[in-house]
């Protein structure tokens, strides 16, 4: 072959490559192999990570995740290539396309909303903007922003962050680092309560400690070794049996539905308000959670699970919630507290711990089987407040109008009228059954 045609021959093979995008590829894999030389010897535990995920196993490489077109507010230069610190939803939704779906459609999604809520409002005032930082939006998500004295490079007050309802510069809520922690994004990790105990935990939202006392969170620390986390498919009953997890009643799959990574749509009731209130579409919800429960329980037992836990939330929100709603709005229109600031006043502390602590850990405990935080960590508390501490409270403003709403609560209502009767003539009552019918009611759904 002359000189001549090889180089013709050269030049032919370079614009094939071009037209068909081979070159760029070639270009691609030049720079995935930089990254990964340079990170395993700067940031050794990362690349390892990665290394030994199903992302490395599937040749996905750091640009795969990382690379960002001209023009996105996060993206710069870095050592030949275009990309961008932050991964978000849209960018995993390139190959993740159903589960960034409903990711974006989920209520972990829109928790990022708390930045306008009366959380970060109390966060704020009482406590002070890095708490707020620290705190609320490390969970809740935050709004990521663009440093102005680094173009292109995100704030550090706004990173890092992970929260689950983190608003990003493209546009995009929520983080898939939250539950599959960087850089190893591992399944077995997001099926294990762990991944969800960041924040569902202490005094508001104690699913955690709830989860833990409950037989199955006992089931799960006994036989954590025969839950075959690592299962490509992860069917209850089929692929484990020893216990569920948060993942398994919330989002994996069942024989007969598919994995979700939307938590609400097997959940019938919202605990989270001062009232629960019944979730749109809640029967095809509660439905959806049954059939986890029959992959271990046969139907009178869950049929009867519910029964008690409907009861108990409707309990709470007849005996307390709705009064207590009632006397606040009562006294906020009257104009009786004495600073204009919310949280400012006594009372208005007592009551957001009412509904917002106690009265969320009773209906937590109640809807996944955690006796003590039912009672002594929830409706003890409620009752000992509500009667002892938030009554009271009202009582001081002198109002009449109010003195006479709460006389009337005590001595009218059957649920409220014990306080100044005899303790026998109680016990009594409660011997033959009287008592419990005051309640029947409360059985009986909607």
């Amino acid at each position: 072959m002359t000189m001549r045609r090889l180089r013709g021959l050269i030049v032919g093979i370079a614009v094939l490559l071009l037209a068909t995008g081979a070159w760029a590829v070639t270009d691609k894999t030049s720079i995935a192999g930089k990254c990964m030389t340079c990170h395993k010897e700067k940031t050794p535990a990362l690349y390892q990570q990665w290394l030994g995920s199903q992302h490395a196993a599937h040749d996905v490489t750091c640009l795969d995740c990382h690379k960002a077109n001209r023009g996105e507010p996060d993206a710069y230069m870095h050592e030949g290539a275009l990309i961008a610190t932050l991964v978000t939803p849209k960018d995993c939704g390139r190959c993740h396309e159903r589960e960034a779906k409903e990711v974006g459609q989920s209520y972990h999604a829109t928790a990022g909303k708390i930045l306008d809520s009366k959380d970060a409002y109390l966060a704020h005032v009482a406590g002070g903007d890095p708490v707020a930082v620290q705190g609320c939006e490390q969970c809740h998500g935050t709004k990521v922003k663009i440093d102005p004295k680094a173009p292109n490079k995100l704030s550090k007050k706004s990173w890092p962050n992970s929260g689950i309802g983190r608003i990003n510069p493209d546009g995009s809520l929520g983080s898939c680092t939250t539950c599959h922690t960087r850089h190893a994004f591992s399944k077995a990790q997001a099926r294990q309560p762990e991944a969800c105990s960041k924040c569902h935990l202490g005094p508001d939202h104690p699913q955690k400690e709830v989860y833990e006392e409950s037989k199955h969170g006992n089931a799960y620390y006994t036989h954590k070794d025969e839950m075959n986390l690592d299962a490509p498919k992860w069917v209850a009953g089929i692929s484990y049996n020893a216990a569920p997890t948060c993942a398994t009643c919330h989002m994996s799959a069942t024989k007969k539905q598919k994995v979700t990574h939307d938590v609400g749509q097997r959940i019938a009731w919202t605990l989270r308000p001062p009232v629960s209130k019944y979730k749109p579409n809640h029967a095809q919800r509660r439905a959806n959670m049954k059939d986890v429960c029959k992959s271990c329980h046969e139907k009178r037992f869950i049929e009867g699970h519910f029964h008690q836990f409907d009861a108990t939330v409707r309990l709470y929100n007849e005996k307390f919630a709705k009064p207590a709603g009632e006397l606040m709005a009562m006294i906020k229109k009257k104009g009786l507290m004495k600073h204009k600031a919310a949280f400012s006043n006594k009372i208005e502390w007592i009551y957001w711990e009412l509904w917002h602590h106690e009265g969320r850990r009773a209906r937590h405990g109640a809807a996944m089987m955690g006796p003590d935080y039912t009672w002594w960590h929830g409706m003890y508390e409620v009752a000992q407040h509500f009667y002892f501490e938030f009554l009271p409270e009202a009582e001081e403003y002198g109002d009449p109008e109010v003195n006479a709403w709460i006389e009337k609560l005590l001595s009218e209502n059957p649920m409220h009228n014990w306080l100044d009767r005899p303790t026998d003539e109680l016990k009594k009552e409660i011997r033959s059954g009287k008592m419990q019918k005051t309640y029947e009611k409360l059985y009986q759904g909607d």
